[in-house]
């Protein structure tokens, strides 16, 4: 099966932009994208772990994420560190372009604040 596209992957699910959100800036674990998550959000997303493990393992099968090497001294051996890839920053990156497009076109309507 040939790799995919940056287009082919969008709309991506919300979980998968929120994992990736979360990689941005920096490696992490399973537990700490969690975290991450529900911090960046209030509170109002969380990932559960069925959620969680199924998105990440998606996301390695199509480029998305890579499982990190690195890893802090003295971190527990059993944790897995995943890292955004170019390829998912490229799919990161046109997601948001395709969701500013949505509120663009949602506050031209009187839909969501802002100018219109």
């Amino acid at each position: 099966m040939p790799d995919p596209s940056v287009d082919e992957l969008l709309p991506l699910p919300a979980a998968a932009f929120h994992i990736l959100l979360s990689l941005a800036d920096g490696d992490r674990h399973g537990y700490a994208i969690t975290q991450e998550v529900a911090a960046r959000t209030g509170g109002d997303v969380r990932l559960g772990p069925g959620t969680l493990y199924r998105s990440i393992q998606r996301m390695l099968e199509q480029g998305l994420l890579v499982e990190s090497r690195r890893r802090p001294a003295g971190d527990d051996p059993r944790r897995r560190y995943y890292r955004i890839t170019p390829f998912g920053r490229a799919v990161a990156r046109a997601e948001a372009r395709r969701l500013n497009g949505l509120v663009e076109l949602a506050r031209a309507q009187g839909l969501a604040p802002g100018r219109a």
